[in-house]
């Protein structure tokens, strides 16, 4: 297993050595992180996509990207493999080490491995049930899993996947939104002071370096939705347990001109004021990554993407998002070496300044 995490030296230095934009790297945790991320989400379970997600992460990689992320449930565990595999050549290659890239993955969703030959219900009956990780009725009806033994399991499987002895970045994957038609809110409270207690006790280990939550609704409805959640009392919980030195440091959540609620939608409270979600991110020192930045494509169709400056779509998507105060990186899905090199276009453009993003803010919404 390759050994160590991303460090201010050594992503300070990928920066350094990148030959993109200077600027298009964000300084957040000591970290230079690429404002442009890849994602792995979307593809079959197939060799066939693995070699295209392993050789897009390491085209990205060379191309100046230095945040990876994936998820345990991605292509049922093969997702992970692709990007350990990917690194693990660079790192041979001697094109990088462990310590330039940032890397996060995600767990809770209940995954089978499409790398061993049963069914659904089947693995998990085989892997999880009988094994004792999971038990009668902690599986909820969005095939989501918060205890304490799943997460564990799931954590050091992920690692197995992916070839590391630690993670930049774990999130509990979706957790409001898998959990909330069947757990009462109370109860859901409960159990996510136990996830982050976990999550605390694997950065003491050497497991973890920072936990997060990845999300689709919570943190972007109206607080009086079932679903919402308050960034300011999620970091209070991680305070209590963790103390100032915590490890919740990072959201990440759906953003794009569409989906344009955590830019505009005011749903958070902060100090008795009425804030976006970015706004409290920000003033809580938690860095957000974003999802679906293309919508899996829609908002490419000609006519969908709003005109500004002179860049395509994608590029005007991405530009757009990763320039809006409080975003680290948009994480772009991209497998084929076209789509890899159109996209990543956008490293050698800097964002826009802070005048120009609310130039072009009021220019949209007017």
């Amino acid at each position: 297993m390759i050994s160590g995490f991303a460090t201010s030296e050594g992503t300070k230095k990928f920066a350094q050595n990148s030959g993109v934009n200077q600027a298009n790297f964000k300084h957040f945790q000591n970290l230079s992180l690429s404002n442009v991320g890849m994602g792995t989400y979307l593809g079959d379970a197939d060799s066939k996509t693995d070699e295209l997600v392993k050789n897009a992460v390491k085209q990205s990689i060379e191309s100046g990207v230095n945040v990876i992320d994936t998820a345990i449930n991605y292509r049922s565990q093969k997702a992970e493999r692709s990007v350990g595999r990917a690194i693990s050549e660079l790192v041979q290659e001697k094109k990088i080490s462990r310590d330039q890239v940032f890397i996060s993955s995600k767990n809770g969703y209940v995954t089978n491995d499409a790398d061993v030959g049963l069914g659904f219900w089947e693995y998990v009956k085989e892997e999880y049930a009988q094994k004792g990780v999971i038990k009668e009725g902690d599986v909820t009806s969005g095939y989501h899993c918060m205890t304490i033994p799943y997460l564990s399991d799931q954590l050091d499987r992920s690692l197995k996947n992916l070839d590391l002895d630690c993670l930049d970045l774990m999130y509990l994957h979706n957790a409001v939104e898998g959990q909330i038609k069947d757990v009462p809110k109370d109860t859901f409270i409960e159990n996510l002071k136990s996830v982050f207690e976990l999550y605390e006790q694997k950065r003491n280990e050497g497991k973890i370096k920072f936990y997060g939550m990845a999300t689709w609704e919570c943190f972007r409805v109206a607080n009086d939705n079932p679903q919402y959640l308050s960034l300011e009392e999620t970091i209070n919980i991680a305070k209590k347990i963790g103390g100032q030195d915590h490890g919740f440091r990072f959201i990440q959540l759906p953003y794009n001109m569409h989906y344009d609620q955590a830019l505009l939608a005011k749903n958070q409270t902060l100090n008795t004021k009425s804030v976006s979600i970015l706004e409290s991110a920000f003033s809580l020192d938690v860095g957000v990554f974003t999802s679906v930045p293309f919508m899996q494509g829609r908002l490419l169709a000609p006519g969908v993407m709003p005109e500004f400056g002179e860049l395509k779509p994608s590029l005007r998507a991405l530009q757009f998002i990763r320039s809006s105060p409080g975003v680290i990186a948009p994480l772009v899905g991209q497998k084929s070496p076209q789509h890899v090199s159109e996209n990543l276009e956008i490293m050698n453009v800097p964002p826009l300044t802070e005048d120009d993003f609310v130039s072009l803010i009021k220019k949209l919404t007017s």
